[in-house]
């Protein structure tokens, strides 16, 4: 059959196809870095390292982890979106650099336009105090907050942790002064220290509660959390308060959809793997992937809840 204009014509879609499929087919052929936005000691930096090592071996190439903190998360996802859309550099992000944080500060980046690829997990915040706290219970805790002089940490101005702890003053109807620190592990080192009286903590708190460096007081899910079941849910004390944290994995805008859905097929083979998706439950880490298109629709749903929560708490931060 001769090759005419009308089949070159048909062929074109196909071949302007080509170099992306053939991109993802060599994806990776060298070392990926994961641009964790926080210190480490923290609950992000826990998630790079558990999924970095599985998601290397599964690729074939060493998953690097890179703390890169500062500004709430922002500074690291800033260096991620103007690195090279090839696969070879991710980030880890949360609600801080994505769904709270464009309600707060002009973002370095479009947080809807990165390449965002899946929400990884979920998890409670751990309202966890100093241990020489005179509260015991949370209606004592809910007694002593109203009397005023109570602190609490974050990781951040701008961060989830601020936002649950902005929450809880809202629904609760006390006023505990907000702390920020550069990164979760600062913080968790000055609760130990009873530098503040408050955290609203990720799984890595849990070092602290069971080494006897701090005491929990509640978890922020909307029932009790199985890895502290004696610990009450805030809802049992404020109805219908919930806050859970979650973390995603993001790559620079522009980066091939075919690279991007193989990203997602790796990571979902990391949960896929019973010993691996027990690691990150032991964690306090649960695993809770979504489809690309489910976890930008779960995104949009988050960005309105937060932007309320800023706007009923005139919340502003100065970087």
């Amino acid at each position: 059959m001769p090759f005419t204009r009308r089949a070159s014509l048909t062929l074109l879609p196909g071949l302007l196809g080509a170099p992306a499929i053939a991109s993802a087919q060599a994806w990776p052929s060298r070392p990926i870095r994961l641009i964790v936005p926080f210190p480490p000691g923290g609950g992000v930096d826990l998630t790079g390292r558990l999924l970095a090592e599985p998601l290397g071996r599964n690729i074939g190439q060493s998953v690097v982890v890179e703390n890169r903190g500062g500004a709430g998360g922002v500074i690291g996802v800033e260096a991620l979106s103007h690195a090279a859309p090839d696969g070879y550099t991710l980030s880890l992000t949360g609600a801080g650099t994505l769904t709270v944080g464009p309600h707060l500060r002009q973002l370095p980046y479009d947080p809807m336009a990165l390449a965002n690829i899946t929400r990884l997990v979920r998890m409670p915040f751990i309202m966890a105090v100093r241990t020489d706290l005179p509260a015991r219970t949370l209606p004592e805790f809910l007694a002593l907050a109203r009397q005023g002089n109570l602190r609490y940490a974050s990781g951040g101005a701008g961060t989830s942790q601020h936002l649950t702890g902005e929450l809880f003053n809202q629904m609760a109807g006390v006023r505990i002064e907000h702390v920020p620190y550069r990164g979760t592990g600062p913080a968790l080192n000055d609760l130990a220290a009873k530098v503040v009286d408050v955290y609203y903590g990720d799984p890595a708190t849990l070092t602290l509660i069971n080494g006897g460096q701090a005491r929990a007081m509640a978890v922020t899910s909307p029932a009790r959390w199985p890895l502290l079941p004696d610990t009450p849910a805030v809802a049992e004390a404020v109805p219908g308060y919930a806050s859970e944290n979650w973390y995603g994995l993001v790559a620079p805008a522009g980066t091939p959809e075919a690279i991007q859905d193989r990203i997602h097929a790796e990571v979902m083979r990391v949960f896929d793997d019973p010993a691996w998706k027990r690691r990150f439950d032991e964690a306090g880490l649960t695993p809770a992937p979504l489809p690309r298109a489910d976890y930008v629709a779960f995104l949009r749903a988050d960005t309105e809840v937060w932007g309320r929560v800023v706007r009923a708490g005139n919340i502003r931060i100065n970087d």
